[in-house]
């Protein structure tokens, strides 16, 4: 499994705005499927101190361990393909296999940050459609008592996504919103929830 890089640009949506794309892209029910991923980090956040995030993705009960990492233009994600068995042990034991991500992880810190710890999930009805040079996605997220609409769109350079979304916001007249990634809005959130209980 390779690391590459990752050239997206995305936009929140209110859900009558997610709703229409749906319509008028023609995206039915069917289309969409669920994937659930698992953000993890030490106590300290230190993944996140050095502009990184770690999580693990279940689809279609396949399993896949992702490292994102910033780069001077998009980010470099480094993917690995896990076991349940492999899930696991991370969630319970704090264990994380062995293979590239594991080895990015030492190269980033110079040893293995721990311990890592599974700070909860985020589940994501996704749709992905071909959109003109790129790739359309359409997600509805649910974590932590709220929920989010979004679009996304990946290509080959940021020039290129870029256009892309700005002409589509255009043609919908949906306004161009600042939106952080899904593990900066969990962590975002979860960081709420923890503050009004104490």
């Amino acid at each position: 499994m390779a690391k590459e890089k990752e050239m997206e640009v995305k936009n929140l949506l209110t859900k009558t705005e997610f709703q229409l794309l749906c319509e008028n892209f023609g995206i039915t029910e069917d289309q969409f499927t669920w994937q659930t991923n698992i953000y993890y980090d030490t106590p300290e956040f230190s993944i996140r101190k050095k502009q990184a995030s770690l999580r693990t993705r279940e689809k279609n009960d396949s399993f896949e361990l992702t490292l994102k990492q910033k780069a001077d233009i998009g980010k470099w994600e480094t993917n690995q393909t896990i076991s349940r068995a492999d899930v696991e042990r991370l969630k319970e034991w704090n264990e994380l296999p062995e293979g590239e991500v594991k080895s990015q992880l030492i190269q980033l810190f110079s040893k293995l940050p721990s311990p890592i710890e599974s700070f909860g999930s985020l589940q994501t009805k996704r749709a992905k459609i071909p959109y003109q040079t790129g790739t359309l996605f359409l997600d509805h997220s649910v974590y932590l008592d709220k929920e989010d609409f979004e679009i996304e769109i990946e290509g080959e350079s940021m020039e290129e996504v870029e256009r892309l979304l700005h002409a589509l916001l255009s043609q919908y007249d949906i306004p161009k919103r600042n939106t952080k990634s899904k593990i900066k809005r969990f962590f975002t959130r979860l960081q709420e929830l923890q503050q009004s209980t104490e």
